[in-house]
């Protein structure tokens, strides 16, 4: 077992194990139960163990949220938020729990859209979990860039433009993220959208 521990002070602290069985990933998970903000990323025997997300985080992971319902609401598009839900299991040896998630449309099992915002580069692949998982969409936001994911054919294309949301103009939409006041970028991003 290799164990990498991360301590930055501007990141989050981190720790990275490999060659955990679920098994033990289950026992660790219960060990961490009762403790307020530990996020867990496991996947074929990797597990990422992060220990209360940055503020620069939970700023960002917010501002997209209230952005993203604000389009969907002024555009009348039914949504259903799914927040940071565990998706995964055993089966798939992969679970996450997600910035954001949403249902788009209709109520589903397992979110149409997945939002993950990126301080630091993590060691497991985010990707190859909500490929297992089946999520349709992944949206990946890092050093003020949204990256767009599509899952076609079982493989996550990059992509351009949402096709869950195909008329968000992800360029301004991406603008208002990085604003310094969450409330003035929601409602300019709103009033844009007159």
């Amino acid at each position: 077992m290799t164990i990498l521990l991360e301590k930055p002070q501007t990141k989050p602290n981190k720790l990275v194990l490999d060659g955990i069985s679920w098994e033990k990933f289950a026992q660790i998970e219960t060990t961490f139960q009762d403790i307020e903000g530990v996020r867990f990323i496991y996947l074929d025997g990797d597990l990422e163990i992060i220990m209360s997300p940055s503020k620069a985080h939970e700023d960002a992971k917010s501002t997209i949220g209230l952005l993203l319902e604000a389009y969907m609401r002024a555009k009348k598009i039914r949504f259903y938020t799914t927040g940071s839900v565990t998706l995964g299991n055993k089966e798939i040896t992969g679970r996450k729990e997600p910035d954001e998630s949403y249902n788009i449309h209709s109520k589903k099992d397992i979110p149409d859209l997945v939002i993950e915002v990126i301080v630091t580069s993590g060691d497991i692949n985010i990707l190859e979990i909500y490929r297992r998982i089946g999520i349709s969409e992944v949206w990946f936001y890092q050093n003020s860039i949204l990256t767009v994911y599509l899952l076609k054919n079982e493989q996550y294309l990059k992509v351009n433009q949402s096709e869950l949301l195909p008329e968000l103009n992800l360029e301004t939409f991406t603008k208002y993220i990085s604003y310094p006041d969450q409330y003035d970028a929601v409602n300019e991003f709103i009033d844009r959208l007159k």
